[in-house]
């Protein structure tokens, strides 16, 4: 059986739900990055913020 890369909210790079940590984690990222991308997009086109509050009630807290 294959190992498969779940996508989870974050546990310990938490800010508000854990979703920029949980994107940075399942993607090797920098927390920061992703957090800053996210906060562009939000300005930018307007849908980040409804975008976060989807991904916060889609996407499962991290069972470790």
């Amino acid at each position: 059986m294959e190992n498969q890369k779940k996508l989870y909210r974050s546990r310990k790079s938490r800010v508000l739900a854990g979703v920029c940590g949980g994107l940075a984690e399942y993607f090797n990222l920098d927390p920061t990055i992703v957090r800053l991308a996210w906060v562009i997009i939000s300005l930018a086109y307007g849908f980040g913020v409804l975008a976060y509050i989807i991904a916060w009630l889609l996407i499962p807290d991290s069972p470790y």
